[in-house]
């Protein structure tokens, strides 16, 4: 008993620590690494005592964690969806293209290369990165009539699982995400392409970080709106499955096909 109340309080201690922008386990490694680190340092200068050239150290600027991680990443749900999405909008080639709250560095950077993209976020973007890059600051759980059938084509990947919640300075609505969803709608016109995604998996809220939707439900939001062209995902261990077939059938819809935190991925027409 007397164990499993230290589990208990040991538990509580990190989670608290996170919570406060701390990790235990983050500042043990590092202490070790600095140990590395001066060792390093002194190594670097008795080189440059033997140097023709003299690069003054003018700080310390450590960065621990580069050493032991790989060289990149090529897996996971933005690496994959970002990629295909953007070759999806190259290939259908729309007149007008629209994202809503994607991420600039992933999914906006690869479209900008090749075409003009409106961004609608509800942050601000304090420069124009890129001149094929608008940016609009809009709050999408709000309806404005001004934006109905303004685009033929639209994406907002990994970005409605947060409306409402509050993480981005958006008022906390618990149906955020439906408003979203319904605004989003009325923003394309028929016949136009939605690029959507969400993580899905056991349906709930991590709060204020994000919801996870249920296949299920997905479709129960999808299906009176739209014809969905394709589904794809990216499972647990972040490996991507495209253009899933059958990927209705109830066995599949049911279990997630076994994600607790896949992300889904549609292409869809407007109805």
């Amino acid at each position: 008993m007397k164990r499993i109340i230290t589990g208990i309080k040991k538990t509580a201690i990190h989670t608290l620590s996170i919570y406060f922008g701390l990790s235990l386990r983050g500042v043990s490694l590092n202490l070790g690494k600095y140990r590395k680190l001066k060792r390093d340092l002194k190594l670097l200068k008795a080189q440059s005592r033997l140097s023709a050239h003299q690069f003054p150290i003018t700080r310390l600027y450590p960065c621990y964690m580069d050493s032991s991680e790989d060289a990149g990443s090529i897996g996971g749900h933005y690496f994959h969806q970002d990629l295909y999405v953007a070759q999806r909008i190259f290939a259908n080639k729309p007149r007008r293209h629209v994202d809503i709250g994607s991420r600039i560095d992933g999914l906006v950077a690869h479209v900008a290369t090749f075409r003009e993209i409106e961004v609608f976020d509800i942050r601000p973007l304090p420069e124009s990165v890129h001149r094929n890059i608008i940016f609009k600051q809009a709050d999408l759980m709000t309806d404005n009539p001004a934006l109905a059938g303004y685009t033929d084509s639209i994406s907002c990947l990994h970005a409605l699982e947060h409306f409402g919640l509050g993480r981005y300075g958006d008022p906390i609505c618990y149906e955020g995400y439906q408003l979203g969803f319904d605004n989003i709608t009325g923003i394309l016109q028929p016949g136009g392409k939605f690029y959507f995604s969400v993580p899905f998996g056991p349906e709930r809220i991590e709060f204020h970080a994000h919801r996870i939707f249920s296949l299920s439900h997905l479709l129960e939001m999808i299906r009176p709106r739209y014809e969905i062209n394709t589904f794809s995902y990216v499972d647990d261990a972040g490996r991507f499955h495209p253009d899933v077939p059958a990927f209705d059938a109830p066995e599949s819809t049911n279990s997630n096909f076994g994600c607790n935190w896949g992300c889904a991925i549609f292409e869809l027409t407007k109805r």
